[in-house]
């Protein structure tokens, strides 16, 4: 038995990175709940190395023609669609032996929200005296949506660390509703009660999350503890894509120094953590701030030797010689640069700074202090043209940085989903809002955005191959098949002399066969026109 029970819910995709799926927020949520004297346990579906092939939703049917065959080189992208973590059923079951009085869902992406409200008919089917609430940036954005579902008892909008207590409060005591930051819920006459987004004012204000009801040994990496850390709410950049900068109705809020250094010396000492990943939207965006915490991670933390890492992306332009020579001795090993594009027109449409010339110097510091270096791209996005995107590819192509290439997908929340919504470019189901999915067919077709992913395998290979010492092969004509197909690297080489000599995109399944795959020569052939003016350079010093 136990009083409140929170889930992060399976998903389902092409693919699944388990170092992004670490339950933070329920581990926050809960660190409230506990102090509040609530006896909280965490089911998080996706901390399992589970999954099955399903069926590709009807609804995404148009990529059978890119994903529809296995390929084991590479430059493959998806195949299977795949269901990842626990069962429904598995929940249920979890969850009627349970009997909790309050569940709570994770809703994070929109792309997922089905999982999500299935998840919630699920628990109401096998426990119907519990109340269901969902919560996350999807419910956030688009509540009355949620709340479709008959499954679904309320919404918390906005930051449920304020607000989920209070919640737990009123349900256990029989109090009203009204006075709940966030909460949606139904009224007598059918409506919906919908509150303000609730918000931390001080984030240093709430308990450290509470990791330990988190599956520890899952998460692990290099036989190390893998630990999550946000150290700031909101941003203040005016990004159109993005639904967390200025178009949110969160404001930009910071955690002290003093603050982030406890949370990773706690989680430091109770699991040995070796690998952190700061899930800020601009972790290095104040650099005195930045400076701060890095160089009293040094001080404290010399000789643990844990890896930092902000995957979500930094703005090169926050980067000097002594922040990143502060970054390198704190632990970090690679920059994940956010690059954005190369084009003016574009940059002036995403409402972002050209950052190329912080990019160039961010690189260059990166060489001198030995750290990786990834740079992100944005393709896809409306009135984006593929002409440029490819130009942003070839631009990496030739610096001592991976080619990170997104597919822009519409965020429920940001301006460029409203501009989306009144052109009639959003998909018609929120499970097509995902990179993977290939939301947007615009100015940038479908099958010219795939054929830019492949683009960027292709030089991510060739950089491969120049760091550890090998020539880029010469091209030559395609035979139909190779052997031993599952030697991925040999494979890469031979079909990678096929592509050099007539710019054809082309896989190998697992009996050796070669295939082509779907994609736009014109582009393929700019591409290659491309390389010979520009010298591919690898990604070690």
């Amino acid at each position: 038995m136990v009083d409140i029970l929170l889930i992060q819910p399976p998903i389902r995709d092409f693919y699944l990175t388990t170092k992004r799926t670490i339950p933070y927020g329920l581990a926050s949520i809960a660190a409230g709940l506990l102090e509040g004297g609530f006896s909280v346990e965490i089911i998080d579906s996706l901390a399992t190395p589970k999954s099955r092939v399903v069926d590709l939703p009807p609804e995404m049917s148009y990529l059978q023609p890119y994903y529809g065959k296995s390929d084991q080189s590479p430059f493959a992208l998806f195949h299977h669609y795949k269901h990842f973590g626990y069962s429904y059923d598995s929940i249920g079951q979890q969850v009627k032996k349970a009997q909790p009085f309050l569940v709570g869902i994770s809703s994070l992406f929109s792309a997922y929200a089905e999982e999500a409200v299935k998840t919630a008919q699920i628990v109401k089917h096998n426990h119907p005296a519990c109340s269901i609430v969902l919560g996350g940036h999807h419910p956030t954005a688009l509540p009355e949506r949620v709340m479709e579902s008959s499954a679904v008892d309320f919404v918390m909008r906005g930051e449920g660390e304020v607000s989920m207590t209070l919640l737990a409060e009123a349900l256990q005591n029989g109090l009203g509703f009204d006075e709940i930051p966030g909460l949606v819920y139904r009224k007598l006459d059918g409506g919906l009660h919908v509150s303000e987004t609730a918000t931390m004012r001080n984030p240093d204000d709430y308990p450290l999350p509470a990791t330990q009801l988190l599956n520890q040994r899952y998460y692990s990496r290099n036989k190390k503890a893998a630990a999550v850390i946000v150290t700031s709410r909101g941003c203040p950049m005016k990004c159109t894509y993005c639904a967390v900068g200025a178009s949110s109705p969160f404001n930009y809020r910071r955690k002290s120094v003093k603050s982030v250094i406890v949370e990773i010396e706690n989680s430091i000492n109770l699991y040995d953590t070796g690998f952190i990943d700061f899930e800020d939207e601009n972790l290095s965006l104040d650099r005195n701030w930045f400076l701060q915490l890095l160089n009293e991670i040094s001080r404290r933390f010399n000789g643990h030797q844990q890896e930092l890492r902000a995957m979500n992306g930094l703005l090169p332009s926050s980067l000097d010689e002594q922040v990143i020579g502060a970054m390198k001795a704190a632990g970090f090993k690679t920059l994940n640069l956010s690059l954005g594009t190369t084009s003016n027109a574009q940059l002036k449409r995403f409402q972002r700074p050209d950052v190329r010339k912080a990019f160039e110097r961010a690189l260059n510091l990166a060489e001198i202090h030995d750290l990786q270096a990834v740079g992100y791209i944005i393709i896809g996005a409306p009135f984006q043209e593929a002409a440029d995107s490819l130009n942003d590819i070839l631009y990496l192509a030739k610096r001592r940085v991976l080619v990170g290439t997104s597919v822009f997908y519409p965020a429920p929340g940001s301006m460029d989903y409203a501009l989306c919504a009144s052109m009639g470019l959003l998909p018609k189901n929120f499970s097509g809002m995902r990179s993977s999915a290939l939301p947007i067919s615009h100015t940038t077709t479908r099958k010219e955005s795939i054929t830019l992913l492949r683009l960027s395998r292709i030089v991510n290979f060739m950089k491969h191959l120049i760091d550890r010492g090998q020539p880029i092969p010469d091209p030559s004509p395609a035979t139909g098949r190779i052997e031993n197909p599952k030697q991925r690297e040999t494979a890469g080489k031979q079909l990678l002399k096929f592509f050099l000599y007539d710019g054809i995109i082309r896989g190998v399944n697992p009996n050796g066969e070669v295939f082509e795959h779907d994609t736009c020569p014109q582009l393929s052939n700019r591409f290659l026109a491309g390389l010979n003016s520009n010298r591919i350079r690898g990604c070690e010093s």
